[in-house]
């Protein structure tokens, strides 16, 4: 009996010792399992993050092959939209030129940025119309580029006689602007932020820089307040860059904004073209810069052909702008000595002596003619195809323009580019930067009035002392060398205010003449 009882008892315990065994080599079991599990899970993220790394090192190095086949391309390739201008090319009187249509649009290559040490920033008040701003504009991009500061973009005039409210956005591209310029000089749209509310708390350098300044009084003058104040705000900037004894740099770089930064916006270039098409479908065209407004008028004092109470109203006009200077003025000398702008009745005898067909299309580019139809009458029917923008488009489409002078201005300019025939009959702002802006699209043909002998030779005319046949000789005789053709431009020592505009003869920039080789012509 005690023998059963202790095999049972022995057997017992072997079969607890076999299954402890076996316990404990399912564990071990388990445990090495795990244990592979881990290795493998780790073996499956080291391989994702190899192919993650792969991927990323592909991805750059494909966008860096991109990038400089782009450049290359651009350096060896046609110079896509590259400083397109801010008007038409010469042959723009071809079809293609004129259709309206959008093109497709192709990648563009922007000029690699100018890497330089920023002195401070340069923020800039412009003042007077849209051509007194424009060429003030580029005169403020080649300051900031010489002077190593940042500029922000500029702010246009608002409170002057066409009180425009118009922002830069509003007439150019700004966006062009900016990234046209880059090689250049860096162009912000608004100063940084703890600058900006500096600036908006009145703690900011304001001054008027000198009128027909060199670019050295900008280095030793300006630029010390930059860096002193990091911001300098110039708020005037009409001709406050001299015409001449610039560095040739310098000089191009003044008619690369010109011609090509400033290019308007979308829906101005696109109804310019409208027009031009419309004035093509009829022939040729000549562009009138009839500046014969009240402000004109009030402003240079110049009252031919006006009555006593249209008189007083320019009179009292020019004293209630306390920026106009001068107050008392003669008009009748003021018109003999060529100061003045040619009435209506003047503008149609001119065009007649010079032989101006009268079936041509005028154009006239300008407000509203003061005096109205009674002065325009004359014109009218010497040349009975005058056309303004108001005739040849609808209400719809001028209506974001009204209101808008620098708008409907740009307009008219980038008309008078395209015109066959340019007469200025005052030789004002528009007048000179369209006359250089023609010289530069090939020398086309604007006719420059020599207003002090064309008074000389129609009051002999009205009086009985000329001819109609010895007053057209004459006057032809005086602008046989006054069609925009290749010239120097005239340096006045001391006397910038009497001398050549740099805009309206920017010989710098132009294609090389016959005469290139004289000197510039100096009156001391």
């Amino acid at each position: 009996m005690c023998d059963r009882e202790m095999c049972r008892v022995e057997d017992r315990d072997k079969k607890r010792r076999r299954f402890a065994i076996g316990t404990m080599g399912l564990r071990k079991l388990g445990e090495i399992r795990v244990e592979k599990l881990k290795n493998s899970m780790v073996n499956v993220r080291s391989g994702k993050m190899k192919m993650m790394l792969i991927r990323a090192m592909t991805t750059v190095l494909l966008w860096i092959c991109l990038v400089q086949l782009t450049a290359l391309g651009g350096s060896l390739g046609p110079r896509v939209l590259k400083g397109w201008p801010s008007c038409f090319t010469q042959d723009s009187h071809s079809a293609a030129a004129l259709d309206v249509k959008l093109l497709p649009v192709h990648a563009r290559v922007l000029p690699h940025k100018r890497v330089y040490k920023n002195n401070g920033y340069l923020v800039v008040s412009c003042n007077g119309g849209l051509n007194q701003m424009r060429s003030a504009i580029c005169d403020m991009v080649a300051i900031a580029r010489y002077l190593n500061v940042t500029l922000i973009v500029p702010e246009l005039d608002k409170t002057s006689f066409w009180a425009d409210p118009s922002e830069f956005e509003d007439i150019f591209d700004v966006d062009h602007f900016i990234t046209s310029l880059r090689d250049e000089v860096r162009i912000l749209k608004q100063l940084p932020p703890r600058l900006k509310k500096r600036v908006e708390l009145g703690m900011v350098h304001t001054m008027p820089p000198v009128s027909w300044s060199d670019i050295s009084y900008y280095h030793n003058q300006i630029l010390p307040l930059i860096q002193k104040y990091k911001v300098v705000h110039l708020n005037r900037t009409d001709a406050r860059l001299a015409n001449n004894g610039q560095p040739l740099e310098l000089q191009k770089l003044r008619c690369r904004v010109n011609f090509r930064a400033l290019r308007f916006t979308n829906q101005i270039e696109e109804l310019g073209r409208r027009v031009v098409k419309l004035l093509r479908q009829n022939g040729p065209f000549l562009v009138l810069h009839l500046r014969y407004e009240m402000d004109m008028l009030a402003f240079s004092g110049c009252t031919q052909g006006c009555n006593a109470e249209e008189v007083e109203d320019l009179t009292r006009m020019r004293y209630a702008y306390r920026w106009w200077k001068e107050k008392i003025i003669n008009s009748d000398l003021k018109r003999k000595d060529g100061l003045c702008p040619l009435t209506p009745e003047e503008t149609a005898l001119t065009l007649r002596a010079l032989d101006i067909d009268r079936d041509i299309q005028i154009y006239i580019a300008a407000g509203e003619i003061y005096g109205g139809k009674r002065r325009m009458d004359s014109l009218a029917a010497a040349y009975p195809k005058l056309v303004r923008k108001e005739t040849l488009l609808g209400a719809a489409d001028l209506q974001y323009f009204q209101n808008h002078s620098s708008q409907m201005a740009a307009l008219d300019y980038l008309v008078s580019l395209e015109s066959d025939i340019f007469v200025p009959t005052y030789d004002g702002n528009m007048a000179k930067v369209v006359e250089g802006h023609r010289r530069f699209l090939g020398f086309k043909k604007t006719i420059l009035l020599d207003r002090r002998v064309l008074v000389e030779l129609i009051d002999k005319y009205t009086s009985g002392l000329l001819g109609w046949d010895e007053f057209s000789s004459a006057v032809k005789d005086t602008h046989a060398q006054r069609m925009g053709n290749p010239r120097k431009r005239l340096v006045i020592a001391d006397r910038p205010k009497e001398e050549d505009y740099f805009y309206a003869n920017p010989e710098e920039c132009l294609q090389p003449s016959d005469d290139d080789d004289e000197e510039a012509v100096n009156i001391l």
